[in-house]
């Protein structure tokens, strides 16, 4: 329920304006001064405020300027009496959403001009997050896959993107889910809506029920104000449901229903709330299993399972792993405003014979580490780890690729000279660039 604060310091007029309001399922508090109305604005927030340009102790432009100051996201209208208007106008100059006249017209009046104002908030906050949101983006663009087994991957997200079905990435910690999730979104319908991440394995389970549906003021100790859940914010937009397999039994009823008839209630509330979402969902667990032993709901699992989307381990792709060391280690050395060092080859083969156990994000972790203690090479002894640790098979294609990537490199890329360095025919060696998805020699 958005709540609105009415100031103004005729208590008939401000009965009005409440009774209309309140009709129209807002929940509304007054004010009939200056000083009362800050003293409410620093005691809770509030969607709307609607201030009298004379005031008992002062005009309304104070009431705005304090808004603009402390909660610049919450607008201001002024009401104006016959012969005011043209101070209305300056308060619309400093930053006034709008104003309405003093007596109104007609309640549709206020009304029209409220749910206009706020729905033209609404908008402008979700404008100002996919603006954040686009300065840390990645776009499928970026994404490292070039080895045939994530290439596979990317080929699935390119043909359910632009559906509308829901979609359940499966794959251990540190692979990336978000970042596909992320993918799928930039290149569906939704694309130009906000994106809300969730973990529900990060938030305790008194608290999630709270994050995800919201809540009214009052539902629990400490809910001293009403709180829009993640479903809400994803109104439009792409929800990614990161470790859905966390979920208790209660909160799975809840959100089998929200995918099945699009309404919820907020925790401590009775309103049916509609919203428009779409559903990305991930797990690091065996959710078949789960099913099986009773700990994750049967029809739950098929409503996001619809378009299943398995996402391998590093060590699954090797094909990746050096192209992503590098990635990683250019962009730590220019956040820290260095020249990117060199891995040497010994380090090369400790990094393709390591099992990351910790995939993506444990490569991320050990390149930025090597970004800041190495000036002009990285060997094999600034890594942090011995194959032995977790060993990795090398295998007779990670040596053959290797191979092929050095000839390459040290012929410019020129594909006939790489040919004959090898041994090899030139077909042979377009053959096997194409099967290890190699597109150009690594540097």
């Amino acid at each position: 329920m958005e709540t609105i604060l009415v100031v103004d310091d005729d208590p008939g007029f401000r009965r009005l304006l409440e009774t209309i309001l309140a009709k129209e399922g807002y929940q509304v508090q007054t004010s009939g001064s200056v000083a009362e109305a800050l003293r409410q604005g620093q005691a809770r927030s509030f969607d709307l405020v609607i201030s009298d340009l004379r005031l008992p102790d002062g005009d309304g432009l104070a009431v705005l300027k304090w808004w603009k100051e402390n909660a610049p996201e919450t607008p201001v209208v002024m009401i104006t009496a016959f012969g005011t208007v043209a101070s209305a106008v300056e308060a619309m100059k400093l930053g006034a959403a709008d104003y309405i006249g003093k007596p109104l017209s007609s309640p549709d009046e206020l009304r029209l001009l409220v749910r206009r104002t706020l729905d033209q908030s609404r908008l402008e906050q979700q404008v100002e997050v996919l603006r954040e949101q686009q300065q840390n983006q990645f776009s499928c663009q970026s994404l490292i896959a070039e080895d045939p087994a994530m290439t596979r991957v990317l080929q699935m997200v390119q043909r359910v993107a632009p559906t509308s079905a829901t979609v359940l990435l499966i794959g251990e910690s540190g692979v990336g889910k978000e970042l596909i999730a992320r993918c799928i979104h930039d290149n569906s319908q939704r694309a130009r809506q906000v994106f809300v991440p969730v973990n529900c394995a990060a938030l305790s389970p008194t608290l999630i029920e709270s994050e995800l549906f919201g809540h009214e003021k009052g539902a629990f100790t400490g809910a001293v104000d009403r709180h829009l859940g993640r479903f809400e914010r994803a109104h439009g937009g792409t929800l990614f449901l990161d470790e859905i397999g966390e979920l208790d039994a209660n909160l799975q009823a809840k959100l089998l229903r929200v995918l099945q008839e699009k309404t919820f209630e907020r925790v401590g509330g009775t309103r049916q709330i509609t919203v428009d979402v779409r559903v990305i969902a991930a797990t690091n667990r065996d959710l078949k299993s789960a099913v099986a032993e009773g700990k994750f709901r049967q029809d739950l699992y098929y409503r996001i399972s619809a378009f299943p989307i398995e996402i391998p381990p590093l060590r699954e792709r090797p094909g990746d792993i050096l192209k992503l060391a590098r990635f990683f280690l250019e962009k730590s050395a220019r956040s820290l405003g260095k020249s990117a060092p060199q891995l040497t080859p010994q380090a090369e083969r400790v990094l393709l014979g390591y099992g990351w156990p910790g995939n993506v994000r444990e490569l991320q972790n050990v390149m930025e580490r090597a970004a800041i203690l190495c000036d002009r090479s990285v060997d094999a002894s600034d890594l942090p780890f011995d194959v032995e640790e977790s060993p990795r098979p090398v295998t007779f294609k990670d040596i053959e690729r290797k191979a092929i990537e050095d000839a390459l490199r040290a012929n410019g890329g020129n594909r006939t000279k790489a040919a004959a360095q090898l041994g090899i025919s030139l077909r042979t060696l377009q053959y096997r660039l194409k099967e290890y998805g190699i597109t150009s020699p690594r540097s």
